[in-house]
């Protein structure tokens, strides 16, 4: 039997008093990469903070990774997100502080302390994405697609179970887009890391096929034959 990494039943989501989602049901599997997709505005960034532990659970059962999302309080969090990976649309790296240095920075925060697994660690995921020889570049020496396969290595550094990556290819061209695209599907088979994936990108869809599920009316449908029009 696979091992369900989110399990969401009759899950209704909320920013503030304003319900966004209602009646959610969905499980994702380990290793399955899943698209997110839906028009600006209907909810998917809304379900990623639900998965992550920004937005509360509070009506419907959920669980990611193995945490209870109806018991998740504040000191729980970050220990359901040391087996989640985040991939953002902006890279969102310290721009103070070269490669090796962004990445420390995550791990010590993440409750590492050892020097020398810390540093074994950053040359693991440096070398999972390619950018062996880039630790100590600074962000800026960096391209668009460094920079993101950069936030790809910060979220691989715990190992985790799930990825959830939000527009990852918003702020890259096509050639570049594919080889982040590529990258995040080996990270899936390799490591059996299940992918959630939130896009508006149909042309990344269709070259990269996976299940789809889509946010549309207050609703989440998953059907992996979903009409793309």
């Amino acid at each position: 039997m696979q091992e369900l990494i989110i399990e969401l039943r009759n899950v209704n989501i909320y920013q503030g008093s304003n319900l966004i989602l209602q009646d959610v049901n969905l499980t994702v599997n380990k290793g399955e990469f899943v698209y997110l997709v839906g028009k600006t505005g209907t909810g998917k960034s809304s379900l990623l903070k639900a998965l992550y532990g920004e937005l509360p659970i509070t009506e419907g059962e959920g669980t990611v990774a193995g945490y209870n999302l109806r018991n998740l309080d504040w000191k729980k969090v970050p220990y359901l997100r040391r087996n989640l990976g985040v991939v953002f649309q902006e890279f969102q790296l310290l721009t103070d502080r070269n490669v090796n240095e962004n990445l420390k920075f995550v791990l010590k925060a993440t409750g590492w302390t050892d020097e020398k697994l810390m540093n074994e660690k950053i040359m693991d995921v440096l070398d999972k994405v390619g950018l062996k020889s880039k630790g100590f570049k600074m962000p800026f020496e960096l391209s668009g697609g460094e920079q993101q396969r950069i936030d790809v290595a910060r979220a691989l550094l715990n190992s985790p179970k799930l990825i959830l990556a939000d527009e990852p290819t918003g702020n890259l061209d096509p050639e570049t887009s594919d080889e982040i695209m590529a990258l995040l599907f080996q990270i899936s088979k390799d490591y059996n890391t299940a992918v959630v994936m939130a896009s508006h990108d149909y042309i990344v869809v269709q070259k990269f096929p996976a299940r789809m599920i889509r946010t549309e009316r207050g609703r989440v449908w998953d059907n992996a034959t979903i009409n793309m029009s």
